[in-house]
């Protein structure tokens, strides 16, 4: 997802000044199935994610076909519904444009481009991806990044903010991506299981959470220097090895090229 300067900016100073007010406290995730330290409390994270989505529609603008957005609210209601987080609510929106790419935002707000919708070959594709993000914010990752990289990514960013040198941009890009979007391997390994989870109890077929990763790959083999694929991979990394954890959820077994992938 590329985002402006300015965007960039103005996020981050929300961040800092919830982050300066916030208090540390433990929980229990059903997600991972462990007590976690949490820095900022559900008010808050939805608070983050609010401010975010709010700039983040600024800059892009939402599909204007209601049948697309309200085909995609209603899968993404039956997917909360089966989710292990109930402490927040969850809202999903269809941005305009051809990428194939999906994101999540504290607090329960994802959103996808319309080039998601043009590639899914069905709802139980739709569902995976939505199912995916929804396990994003199940799991906490993007606070989990934020509470880590707080201490020295925002101080990072901050610092280039600040200089009127332009050849310190695409610094401030990398580092505002890590910050928000660059999820580690294992959490995208929760996140695909968590999504196999919610479509199997909200009467999707899971084998479309394998088929649609499976379009992706064949997007990046056919396209790999194009933008459309470009920021689906940059957010969304190791397609081959998260295919072949997929199967496993899925198959309970996988192919022998999913074993050398592995």
């Amino acid at each position: 997802m590329n985002i402006s300067r300015g965007l960039q900016v103005s996020i981050l100073t929300t961040i800092i000044g919830l982050f300066l007010f916030s208090q540390c406290s433990a929980e229990y995730s059903l997600a991972t199935k462990k007590e976690e330290y949490v820095l900022f409390g559900t008010e808050k994270e939805v608070g983050i994610g609010r401010s975010i989505a709010n700039k983040i529609e600024e800059e892009y603008d939402i599909c204007k076909d209601p049948e697309v957005r309200e085909k995609v609210e209603d899968i993404g209601r039956k997917l909360a519904s089966v989710c292990d987080r109930k402490d927040t609510s969850y809202f999903f929106t269809v941005l305009e444009g051809e990428k194939v790419n999906a994101f999540a935002l504290p607090g329960g707000y994802i959103y996808l481009f319309e080039g998601v919708i043009e590639k899914a070959e069905s709802d139980d594709e739709i569902a995976g991806v939505l199912a995916h993000e929804i396990g994003h914010v199940v799991a906490r990752h993007s606070m989990k990044r934020l509470q880590s990289s707080i201490g020295y990514s925002i101080l990072s960013v901050l610092a280039l903010v600040a200089t009127k040198d332009p050849q310190f941009k695409r610094g401030t890009d990398i580092a505002f991506s890590q910050l928000m979007l660059g999820y580690s391997r294992e959490d995208e390994f929760l996140a695909d299981k968590l999504s196999v989870k919610y479509v199997k109890k909200a009467g999707f077929d899971p084998k479309a959470v394998v088929s649609f990763l499976e379009k992706l790959q064949q997007l990046e083999k056919e396209a790999p220097l194009q933008p459309i694929v470009e920021n689906y991979a940059r957010t969304h990394p190791y397609l081959p090895e998260r295919i072949a954890a997929v199967k496993q959820e899925v198959y309970g077994k996988m192919e022998f090229t999913d074993y050398l992938n592995k």
